[in-house]
């Protein structure tokens, strides 16, 4: 996982210096001069797509404004087996990069996460556990019906479990690629 995350990084960034054009007026840093996702008259307002990470599955992005969204994902959990969901609220506080390619946004957001635990290698065990997530990322909003995005998002979590019941905490991870309609 660690790895995926460096690569994405390191592929975001030759992306960026080969997007270059010299042009500095083009670089929105901090501003909304660019429209993100739903202001794109190109770009559909909702978006589909997979995502590899915590989960591993299908995503989903709806875009109520330009700068908020609803996103979610439905997949099978990469640590401790089972199956997870979330849906977060998101809003884009700002455009890091706008280029002639793509706009390069962050987002942060609350939501919410259920997940079933399985049977790991060593404990057998069964159990759901339901959470609050803050969720925070990086959208790379190209200018035709793709996006890209990297996210971490913190999670404190109930589980339903005579055995291993109360609170906890966890980190979901995740990268993908939607396509808007």
């Amino acid at each position: 996982m660690r790895s995926l995350l460096v690569s994405l990084f390191l592929v975001t960034g030759v992306t960026t210096a080969a997007a270059d054009d010299g042009d500095d007026d083009k670089k929105a840093e901090g501003k909304k001069d660019e429209a993100i996702g739903g202001g794109n008259p190109d770009k559909g307002t909702f978006g589909i797509g997979l995502m590899i990470g915590e989960p591993t599955g299908v995503c989903g992005k709806l875009y109520l404004t330009d700068d908020t969204a609803l996103q979610g994902a439905i997949g099978s959990a990469f640590f401790g087996g089972g199956f997870q969901a979330h849906l977060d609220y998101i809003w884009h506080p700002s455009i890091l990069q706008a280029r002639d390619s793509f706009v390069l946004a962050a987002y942060v957001g609350p939501g919410v996460r259920g997940i079933q635990y399985r049977s790991g290698r060593d404990v057998e065990f069964n159990y759901n556990a339901l959470g609050l997530r803050v969720v925070g990322g990086l959208l790379f909003d190209f200018k035709n019906p793709l996006d890209a995005f990297v996210e971490v998002a913190g999670v404190i979590e109930y589980a339903f479990s005579d055995q291993k019941g109360g609170a906890g905490f966890a980190v979901n991870a995740a990268a993908g690629v939607r396509y808007y309609f």
